[in-house]
């Protein structure tokens, strides 16, 4: 690979990276607070290609006459004699052509069942009142961290609304409520699971999402692959809702 065609994998690579950045694309491989460290990454890609592209493009710098005497007189043999890095360079189109023919799926079900619940420290159970309204939208990681450390105090008798995915593997083979959070990136992807009381949704296929309003229960189970707690949520009501934006918490 030399140095025009190393330019040209850059400013496809920063440009893919670029269009994932501008569309919902990205959202499926990091946090969306990471947006801006994407395009800024980008741009310096594209920046490095251009000026690699000019800088091996322009047109030779003119000599002196004797100047260009005494470099033939040294270099006389070295005509033509480019140099090339080695192939495996090539291997960088490989992420270019992910990013632009490849739109892989947000982490599901399976992910949520190889990995345990995310809830496996003990966490300070120090926690404001919920928001106002009845019924109150609330993330499934701040649900199940009140159910669990805060034994419900903070939820009280107060309905939320939860939103996740459906998954398999529950503590009794039931399915479960679940969602996935990101530290960083979808490679430290840990899900978060909720066990479904009362009124519980059956017979979904795995990864469909749904909405659920419920009320605060003080069951508990162990989590199969980890052995960690897993909250439960009475299930009041529920219903299936279109995959959302941001898909991880």
């Amino acid at each position: 690979m030399n140095r025009q065609a190393q330019a040209v994998v850059l400013l496809l690579l920063g440009g893919a990276v670029l269009k994932a950045s501008f569309t919902d694309l990205y959202l499926r491989y990091v946090k969306e607070g990471l947006r801006p460290f994407l395009i800024a990454a980008a741009l310096v890609l594209v920046v490095a290609a251009v000026m690699t592209l000019w800088y091996d493009l322009r047109p030779a710098a003119t000599a002196e006459p004797d100047e260009d005497h005494g470099h033939d007189h040294g270099h006389g043999h070295g005509t033509g004699g480019g140099h090339h890095e080695p192939r495996v360079g090539w291997l960088l189109i490989l992420p270019v052509l992910g990013l632009l023919l490849i739109a892989p799926p947000a982490l599901g079900s399976y992910a949520a069942g190889q990995a345990g619940t995310a809830l496996a420290s003990q966490q300070v159970s120090d926690y404001p009142p919920l928001p106002d309204g009845d019924p109150v939208r609330v993330a499934m990681l701040d649900y199940a961290s009140r159910a669990l450390f805060d034994k419900g105090q903070s939820i009280g008798d107060r309905r939320v609304v939860l939103t996740g995915f459906v998954a398999g593997g529950g503590p009794g083979g039931e399915p479960i409520l679940a969602r996935m959070i990101l530290s960083c990136c979808a490679a430290d992807g840990r899900p978060i699971k909720l066990g479904m009381a009362g009124n519980a949704p059956t017979g979904l296929a795995e990864d469909t999402w749904i909405e659920v309003t419920g009320r605060y229960s003080d069951r508990v189970a162990k989590d199969p692959v980890n052995e960690a707690d897993i909250p439960y949520v009475t299930v009041e009501s529920w219903r299936e809702v279109p995959v959302p934006k941001q898909q991880y918490e």
